[in-house]
């Protein structure tokens, strides 16, 4: 019995210890490996959060401006300022009553060739057939045309004859008086800006390429302001590139505002576009520069006459003033022929009547069209055209 029971006692003291082994063995596997040892590592300042600033004030020492040193000698801070828009000077052209006399000098210089040579002959001491002959070539060499040539000399011939005067004063002033028949005296020369109805008058420029057609309209506007009217400038060449800045800049330099569109868009839109500000504007004038076209293209003239008859939808116009080179003698006849077949013409622009021009243009191309030369440029300063007087013009062809 006593061998059972102790038999009993080993038997649960191996059991307890082969227990005890597997239990430590399953911790020591479960265990994870110690960390390693962590970098002692500076903490950075705290970021202030909202409220800080709402913090009691702790007990610090103040001190006031008076005690703060400021360094000396330091440069006061600049502050710039946004740059200011340039805004263009308005000019004040010069007035128009008399300039072609003030210009008459630069007329007389391009002309002597037609009122000397017209004086040298008649004052030979034999009017026979050759010196008559040579008198009517130097009419036609000048542009003066077939029709006004024999007009003149037959009037010349007479006067001659019948009062026998000789003296170069006599005969200056015979060839006056005949000159100032062909031009014309009784004409209205004044561009028509003031509708009877209500404003603005409307005035647009016409004429082929290369005859200065925006600088005249710019020029023009030029005119109107120093004779004390406003004007509104149309920008209907759309299709020369930089016409509507050209004309734009000759605005802004007497304060005349530029109604413009796309570059190759609807000219007949902007001249609609044009006059409907003018009314609303109140402007007493509204000048449209129109595309420069060539006369023999069927098409383009035909587009002239449309933008006519838009703008006619707002009011009729009162001005349709032709440009002509001056130099370019009797084809500008051609010229203005075709364009009076498609738009009433009122008036006629001469340009470069300075230079190598022939006066006598100014009579062939009334005889031609039945209208009269209202304006004369007589070279490139902005303030060298010119309204258009018989007497000074004839006076310069002639010399003193």
């Amino acid at each position: 019995m006593e061998t059972v029971i102790l038999a009993v006692v080993i038997a649960v003291v191996v059991l307890g210890a082969l227990g005890g082994l597997v239990i430590g063995s399953r911790r020591k596997k479960s265990l994870p490996p110690p960390p390693p040892a962590a970098p002692d590592i500076t903490a950075p300042p705290a970021e202030p959060h909202v409220g800080d600033e709402a913090e009691t004030p702790r007990d610090e020492p103040r001190r006031t401006i008076e005690e703060v040193d400021l360094p000396e000698g330091s440069a006061p801070v600049a502050v710039e300022e946004p740059p200011a828009l340039e805004i263009p000077e308005i000019e004040v052209p010069e007035p128009t009553a008399g300039r072609l006399v003030r210009l008459r000098a630069r007329l007389s210089r391009s002309q002597n060739a037609l009122g000397k040579g017209l004086l040298t002959l008649l004052s030979r001491e034999h009017l026979d057939e050759e010196t008559w002959e040579e008198i009517e070539d130097t009419l036609l060499t000048a542009d003066v045309g077939v029709a006004p040539t024999q007009e003149l000399v037959e009037g010349l011939r007479e006067r001659v004859k019948v009062l026998g005067t000789r003296t170069p004063v006599e005969l200056r002033g015979l060839l006056r008086e005949e000159l100032l028949k062909l031009v014309g005296t009784d004409f209205d020369r004044t561009v028509k800006t003031e509708p009877e109805t209500s404003k603005p008058g409307i005035v647009m420029v016409v004429g082929v390429n290369g005859t200065g057609k925006t600088t005249t309209t710019g020029k023009l506007a030029r005119v109107l302001v120093a004779d004390g009217r406003t004007v509104v400038l149309g920008a209907a060449d759309t299709f020369r590139a930089a016409a509507a800045d050209q004309l734009q800049t000759w605005g802004e330099r007497v304060g005349a505002h530029t109604v413009r569109g796309p570059e190759g868009g609807d000219p007949a839109s902007v001249a609609f576009d044009a006059v409907k500000e003018g009314k609303e504007m109140g402007s007493d004038v509204v000048l449209i520069d129109t595309a420069g076209r060539l006369h023999t293209k069927t098409g383009l003239m035909d587009e002239l006459g449309k933008v006519k008859r838009v703008v006619e939808k707002h009011a009729p116009l009162d001005e349709i003033l032709l440009v002509l080179d001056a130099t370019t003698g009797q084809n500008g006849l051609v010229q203005a022929r075709v364009f009076a077949e498609v738009v009433d013409i009122t008036g006629i622009v001469l340009t470069k009547l300075d230079g190598t021009a022939k006066g006598g243009i100014v009579v062939a191309v009334q005889r031609e069209l039945g209208v009269p030369v209202k304006l004369v440029g007589l070279g490139e300063g902005a303030d060298d055209l010119a309204p258009f007087e018989p007497e000074a013009f004839v006076d310069a062809l002639i010399g003193e």
